[in-house]
């Protein structure tokens, strides 16, 4: 039984074919609250910034370690996982964006109370069950690829990159699952001040 669990989370992995490129165009102002790229897979796909109350906006050209916001996202691919993030932008669209600041999403399970909103520097979002039991969250609505993510901005430089010397975004792409498809490469530039 366990061998077959195994199997059942390792073949996915090893046996995705990359799906292209999100050929999301720079964006047209300076420091937009919303991205939008249709992929080589023909899937639009749109993330846009929240404030956490929902009133007002949040200043992407001032952001400061603590600062919390709200991602939404739509037309994602519910049979893939993604990481939202905050990122360095890479030269070259074909590769992975990073190093992210705050690495990986915590894969250990925490106790909360229902309906407790947790925010955190990076958010795991995947349906499977197997990795929801390491801590991913589930898509909002998998018709229609929808999530929510709880951002709360890290500190701005790390052993592995500086977000105040290098230009840094927020970023949905593809987990660990499908670490070299960029079809889901989306992202919304930001500025830190602190």
């Amino acid at each position: 039984m366990v061998l077959i669990g195994i199997a059942i989370v390792i073949v996915p992995i090893l046996t995705h074919v990359p799906q292209g490129e999100s050929n999301q165009q720079t964006p047209g102002e300076e420091w937009p609250l919303e991205a939008t790229a249709t992929g080589d897979d023909g899937r639009e796909r749109r993330i846009q910034i929240h404030p956490v109350d929902l009133e007002g906006s949040v200043d992407t050209s001032a952001l400061e370690p603590g600062d919390r916001f709200v991602v939404s996202g739509t037309g994602y691919d519910p049979a893939r996982g993604i990481y939202v993030a905050i990122c360095a932008i890479p030269d070259d669209p074909s590769t992975k964006p990073g190093p992210c600041l705050g690495g990986v999403p915590d894969q250990e399970a925490v106790e909360v109370d229902e309906g407790t909103i947790q925010f955190a520097a990076s958010n795991w979002i995947n349906d499977d069950w197997a990795w929801r039991l390491f801590g991913a969250r589930s898509f909002d609505d998998r018709d229609t690829g929808t999530f929510t993510a709880y951002i709360e901005v890290p500190p701005t430089a790390d052993e592995n990159v500086d977000c105040r010397e290098v230009a840094c975004a927020l970023y949905t792409r593809n987990d660990h699952t499908a670490a070299n498809d960029r079809v889901q490469d989306v992202y919304i530039p930001l500025r830190f001040v602190g």
